[in-house]
């Protein structure tokens, strides 16, 4: 799997995003800094490419963005494609649980793992470490915002045997930090397709729709 053409192109893709970082038409917008209307909750997204927003047509039919709008949440998204807890995060300019915290949201969901997957199992230790550092900043700098962890997302119906041990890590370290979590996320596009982007690995706008009407749905059952 380490070695499969899917995770030479998530590499690939990611590399790409680090080298337009600068170019808007290329990144979807991220909301840091923007301006936002008083009183507007603020959500902010710790993601890879599923939360980026690669395989729409449009970056506003990005599930982040369909979930952002329809609850009224003011939306930051520095999400880049190819990231994991440990994974590529070595090529990034500045760290997102930093940029995160800088803008004191309200909400945070954390839809991070997909990426480690291919460092397995040869950077385990590295990966369980990172997730729980990262929960424990958030939870720690960000005291009064709503953090939400979600299952990792996987994009196929073969599964590898690391998907469950991160699912596992990531499960684990969101009780321990006493954060919501919604399960199942890996399986939301199991059987689907036609919900697949043509490079088969990302989710295209129908894919999207899907994510947020479910996020939406296991966020009503938290209460929020």
């Amino acid at each position: 799997m380490a070695a499969s053409t899917a995770h030479r192109s998530l590499i690939a893709v990611a590399l790409a995003t680090v080298a337009l970082a600068g170019c808007s038409a290329a990144v979807p917008d991220s909301g840091l800094g923007a301006s936002r209307d008083p009183g507007q909750p603020v959500a902010a997204f710790y993601g890879d490419s599923y939360t980026r927003g690669t395989g729409v047509s449009d970056p506003e039919f990005r599930w982040s963005t369909q979930l952002s709008k329809d609850r009224g949440w003011a939306e930051v998204n520095p999400s880049v494609d190819g990231l994991g807890f440990v994974n590529n995060r070595s090529l990034l300019p500045d760290d997102l649980v930093e940029l995160i915290v800088a803008e004191d949201p309200d909400i945070v969901l954390v839809t991070m793992g997909l990426n480690d997957n291919f460092s397995m199992p040869g950077e385990a230790e590295a990966i369980e470490s990172a997730i729980r550092d990262d929960l424990d900043t958030f939870a720690d700098e960000l005291p009064d915002a709503r953090l939400v962890v979600v299952e990792p997302f996987w994009y196929t119906d073969e599964r590898p045997a690391s998907v469950d041990t991160i699912i596992g890590w990531v499960s684990d370290a969101a009780a321990d930090v006493g954060a919501d979590y919604i399960p199942g996320a890996s399986r939301w596009l199991e059987g689907h397709p036609e919900w697949m982007a043509p490079d088969g690995i990302h989710p295209n706008d129908a894919g999207h729709t899907e994510i947020a009407e479910r996020m939406d749905a296991e966020l009503t059952k938290l209460g929020l």
